[in-house]
C-alpha cells in the first residue's frame, strides 16, 4: 500500500482572509513522506504539478486534521477529487476514541518523548520574513511526527496524551486503516 503522508502550511492566516474556510488561504508548502520512496519532499505553492501524480499514485492520504484542513485546501488547486483517495486522518481518530481534539504536539510529547519544532503561526512569519528553508524544515518535521505518531498506533494500537501532567492511552482499533479502499485510481493530471 503506497501511503503519502503530509502537511501544509500556508501563507496567511484565516483572519488575513475573513473566513473559517481552509480554501481561502494560499499554501507556502507542502511536504509529504511517500512510502514508496521512503523520502520526504517539499513543494512549493508554485510546484504543485509535481505533487499530482505522487497523490494519484497513492492508496492513502495521511493527516493530522487533515480532512477538515489539509486536503480540502490542496484540492483548491488540484483538478480532480483528492476525496476520491482514501484518507485517514489521525485527529479524527483520536477524536472519535476521546470525544474531543487534542494537538499533535501532545500526542508526540506522550507517544514519542519529543516535541513539534515549531508551529503554524510562526510559519506564517516566516514565510513574511522570506525564511522559506525555515517553513520547509518546520512542516518536514511534522510529517516525520506524524508518520512516527501513525506507526506507533499501528504497532501499538495506542497513542498516548497528557492530562494534567498524568500520561493516558487513546486505545485505537487500527485493524483497518490500511484495508484498500475500493475506489478506482484518479490519473487527472498524468499523460496517457
Amino acid at each position: 500500500m503506497r501511503k503519502i503522508i503530509f502537511d501544509i502550511e500556508t501563507r496567511n492566516l484565516f483572519q488575513d482572509v475573513g473566513s473559517n474556510d481552509a480554501k481561502d488561504l494560499d499554501i507556502s508548502v507542502v511536504c509529504v513522506y511517500d512510502s514508496e520512496t521512503d523520502a520526504y519532499t517539499s513543494y512549493l505553492q508554485e510546484d504543485l504539478p509535481k505533487l499530482w501524480p505522487i497523490i494519484e499514485k497513492a492508496d492513502m492520504l495521511i493527516t493530522f486534521n487533515g480532512d477538515h484542513f489539509d486536503i480540502p485546501l490542496l484540492g483548491k488547486y488540484y483538478n480532480g477529487d483528492l476525496t476520491k483517495i482514501k484518507s485517514l486522518d489521525l485527529m479524527v481518530e483520536v477524536k472519535k476514541v476521546l470525544g474531543h481534539r487534542i494537538k499533535l504536539d501532545t500526542i508526540a510529547e506522550a507517544t514519542l518523548g519529543r516535541n513539534k519544532i515549531g508551529h503554524g503561526l510562526e510559519a506564517i512569519a516566516w514565510w513574511n520574513e522570506g525564511k522559506i528553508d525555515q517553513i520547509i524544515k518546520y512542516c518536514i518535521e511534522d510529517v516525520r511526527i506524524t508518520k512516527d505518531v501513525y506507526d506507533y498506533a499501528m504497532k501499538n494500537n495506542v497513542l498516548k496524551y497528557k492530562d494534567m501532567g498524568v500520561i493516558k492511552d487513546i486505545k485505537l482499533d487500527t485493524k483497518d486503516w490500511e484495508k484498500k479502499a475500493e475506489v478506482g485510481a484518479m490519473t487527472f493530471s498524468l499523460g496517457f
